[in-house]
């Protein structure tokens, strides 16, 4: 149970407090409502970009990190298709240092062609390294188009391709700032040993000035249901051939969530899972496999991925995944087994809630869908999934009109 206590100030800046005697150590948590879904198809990877530039300093801080370094603080971030979420630790005494930083640059980021053109460079190379220079890197590049055909969902957070960010202006990237990254648009969640009153009073002091703006209209193609079976096969060099399968799925805030989380769990958690039990351990069909959920905000994917083993043909490796997957639509499976995942997936979540920066960043995330009350609720709904409920959820999403899948071959030499 993660007791906490929230408001909201004039300019729409949610905040949540959670106080934790544990730990002398305060996590600070900016989560904005912004992701890779909010961009315009031909200016892609703009969140993450963004990611990037709010390191690059504000006009008051040229150098964000090193006032953080001079009180013991560390931080970080991470952009998804939903999100963007900027976070701080740092020892209690100095947790006015992250209030000043985070406000600064919400208020008054610095634009400057140079510190555009700087993480301009930086996202590039790391386009190069992970999508282009990497075994399997451009995989995402390819399922996500062909899982999604309206919703943006269809590219990945980095962009869907170099030149969106190549070619970005600087009025490109103010727009983009100060269409989402207002207080009204943000939720700050706090967890430490911290009091409500005196979070109040940095929250308005720090905070309480900045203009609200307009809260922007999310406006995003819904995507059609799928009723064909897509595939794609390409080849590229790497070291062994690999299946994707994506099976369109809820979104997280769907009370279907949990059965379909769990699902996957049967499918592919631990060594002792269906999937690694059959196609690794006993057929040594794959050298891996695994199966998971996306949890996207709107409707998502369960996949399931492995890599294939030497001489194992694409036509035997598919057919084996399908068979696994109709035992879970043909047959209830037992309370025994579904406990199991049950009490894997619960000790998860209680061993992530010894860390402040976990509780602080899901408390923003759960509030952003709805009620940060909702963090306490997920282990009772995990509890109450029952059998019916993986083999509904199981002969709903896992058919093949409902599924892309990407067949990933080692490109042949000869």
């Amino acid at each position: 149970m993660i007791d906490f206590e929230k408001f909201e100030l004039k300019n729409g800046l949610k905040v949540i407090v959670h106080k934790d005697t544990s730990t002398p150590i305060v996590a600070f948590n900016m989560l904005y409502n912004v992701g890779a879904r909010d961009e315009d198809e031909n200016k892609t990877g703009f969140a993450h970009l963004f990611e990037h530039l709010m390191f690059g300093g504000s006009i008051n801080i040229p150098n964000f990190d090193e006032p953080l370094q001079y009180v013991g603080g560390d931080n970080n971030a991470f952009t998804s298709n939903d999100i963007t979420n900027y976070y701080i630790t740092l020892p209690k005494n100095n947790i006015e240092t992250a209030f000043w930083l985070e406000s600064d640059r919400m208020l008054s980021l610095a634009f400057t062609e140079k510190s555009l053109e700087v993480q301009r460079q930086v996202v590039i190379e790391e386009f190069k390294q992970t999508c282009l220079n990497q075994p399997y890197g451009d995989v995402w590049s390819l399922l996500r188009p062909l899982a999604y055909q309206k919703h943006p969902y269809k590219w990945a957070t980095i962009g869907k391709e170099i030149s969106h960010i190549e070619n970005a202006t600087l009025q490109d990237v103010k727009d983009f700032f100060y269409t989402h990254y207002l207080p009204c648009n943000a939720v700050l969640s706090i967890a430490g040993d911290v009091t409500l009153d005196e979070i109040k009073k940095l929250a308005e002091k720090w905070f309480g000035d900045i203009p609200s703006g307009i809260k922007p209209k999310r406006t995003i193609d819904k995507e059609p249901v799928q009723n064909d079976e897509r595939r794609l096969i390409i080849e590229r060099d790497v070291p062994s051939n690999a299946i994707f399968k994506a099976y369109k799925m809820c979104k997280k805030n769907d009370p279907d969530f949990y059965a379909t989380d769990l699902l996957s769990d049967i499918l592919s958690n631990g060594s002792s899972s269906r999937l690694y039990q059959a196609l690794v351990k006993e057929k040594n069909l794959f050298s891996d496999i695994g199966a998971y959920v996306m949890g996207s905000f709107d409707e998502g994917l369960l996949i399931v991925s492995g890599h294939l083993s030497e001489n194992i043909s694409f036509e035997i490796a598919e057919n084996a995944i399908l068979e696994e997957l109709n035992k879970l639509k043909n047959k209830l499976i037992s309370e025994k087994e579904l406990t199991k995942v049950k009490n894997k997936i619960i000790s998860s979540h209680e061993f992530a809630e010894t860390s402040v920066l976990n509780k602080a960043m899901n408390l923003a995330i759960a509030e952003l869908l709805g009620d940060a009350n909702d963090v306490n609720l997920e282990n009772k709904k995990y509890l109450q999934v029952s059998p019916d409920d993986i083999y509904r959820i199981a002969n709903k999403i896992l058919t093949s009109k409902n599924c892309s899948t990407l067949l990933y071959a080692v490109k042949n030499k000869n």
